[in-house]
């Protein structure tokens, strides 16, 4: 994505019907939170465009049916497999241990048994099992970003508190 004041909201799958419409996948946790939406960004050439919604139909299972304002069926193959996105502003907040990526990058990871261990540089997302990675003094320390092994989010210190397995951290170290 070209620019980090949005979040990546699902993808434009293929067409739909003979009106321009496309299927969508949202990957998102609550799709009922999207029913009202009304716009969203393209990335296009590196740039995030607006388009307003005309239709948006959920269709369950993360699936929905869109009609983009100014997509007809002569360019609708434009958009097939085109990410959608959404400013970060529009994310709700979390509170608890709940967190977004990249709102705890940059945050200090703290396990409970060997103290602090480095700081959260980024996240890779493995299917249904995304790994937090963790710089530690130039070395890369991946640990499930799960809430069984992450046990408190601190904002208000930006610190991350673990509980990794015994012998994960060591076996980067």
């Amino acid at each position: 994505m070209a620019d980090q004041n949005f979040y990546y909201l699902g993808t434009l799958t293929k067409p739909f019907g003979l009106k321009g419409e496309l299927c969508a996948f949202f990957d998102v946790d609550d799709c009922e939170r999207y029913l009202g939406l009304t716009a969203v960004f393209v990335e296009t050439d590196g740039e995030m465009l607006p388009y307003m919604i005309e239709k948006l139909q959920y269709r369950g299972n993360n699936q929905f049916i869109v009609k983009l304002q100014d997509v007809e069926m002569d360019n609708v193959r434009e958009f097939v497999q085109t990410d959608m996105y959404l400013p970060i502003s529009e994310l709700p907040k979390l509170s608890g241990n709940r967190f977004y990526f990249h709102e705890v990058i940059g945050f200090k990871v703290v396990d409970e048994r060997l103290g602090e261990i480095g700081v959260c540089k980024d996240f890779m997302e493995l299917a249904n099992n995304p790994l937090m990675q963790v710089d530690h003094n130039g070395s890369e320390i991946l640990i499930p970003a799960s809430g069984q092994f992450v046990t408190n989010v601190d904002r208000e210190n930006r610190i991350l508190h673990v509980t990794t397995p015994e012998g994960l951290v060591e076996l980067y170290l």
